[in-house]
């Protein structure tokens, strides 16, 4: 058993580890809000500061990975309190590419400005994006409040994610098809919905962490979506 200053000083660092990573989180957040804002309002400046700011939360990825070994080489934990640490190390690295994924979909403000509109697309985007930081905000309240309760309850909303990006790519495949001059303009629209998706998944890896470390036991398998891999695709009206 560690002596109670041993302890004491083992929760301090967990205190610190704990709000780094809600730091990085709003980093994050932000990141998401102002990628989806750039993309609805064709700011390519906008764009270019969220591609500028990933570097902060590279930053503070590197800074929790070198607290994680300062800790496992200082603390020595065991048991339970080493899970702590190396879960910690682990969302950093979820919370890495979720920032990842919004440089990206910032990346491709400059080329829809040039290869036009998709009706719709915009607001269809910006909506997804919201549900995904929705997600992210509740996840990060969990971590905060080590509630596992509450990181369930994020898993079983990761399906609404899948489902509006499965009506996203159906929607853009019918406009490729139907129009092909849009498919340039609606495959940045799809690498972007899947981006999105791809957010949520590594939100709910988070969530799924923090059962982990708070019963020991991993959650049973999520429920998903529709896979965009399997998508039926109604035919264009040969009509029209």
């Amino acid at each position: 058993m560690q002596p109670p200053h041993t302890a004491r000083a083992f929760d301090r660092d967990m205190d610190e580890l704990r709000t780094q990573l809600l730091t990085m989180g709003g980093h994050v957040e932000t990141a998401i809000t102002e990628a989806a804002r750039a993309l609805e309002a064709r700011d390519t400046a906008l764009a270019a500061s969220v591609v500028e700011g990933d570097a902060a939360i590279d930053a503070l990825e590197d800074a929790i990975n070198a607290e994680v070994v300062r800790i496992i080489a200082l603390r020595q934990p065991a048991a339970s309190d080493l899970r702590m640490v190396i879960t910690a190390m682990r969302m950093a690295g979820d919370l890495e590419r979720v920032g990842d994924y919004a440089k990206n979909l910032a990346r491709r403000v400059p080329m829809l400005g040039r290869d036009g509109e998709v009706e719709g697309a915009n607001g269809a985007i910006h909506r997804l994006a919201r549900q995904v930081n929705d997600l992210l905000r509740a996840a990060l309240d969990a971590v905060e409040r080590e509630d596992a309760e509450a990181a369930a309850a994020v898993l079983t909303q990761d399906v609404e994610i899948d489902e509006m990006t499965g009506a996203l790519f159906r929607q853009f495949l019918t406009h490729m098809m139907e129009d092909p001059r849009s498919i340039t303009a609606c495959m940045h629209y799809l690498f972007i919905a899947k981006n999105l998706e791809r957010m949520g998944d590594h939100v709910t890896e988070i969530c799924e962490q923090l059962i982990y470390l708070q019963t020991g036991e991993r959650p049973q398998a999520r429920p998903k979506g529709p896979s965009t891999a399997y998508l039926d695709i109604p035919p264009p009206d040969p009509a029209s």
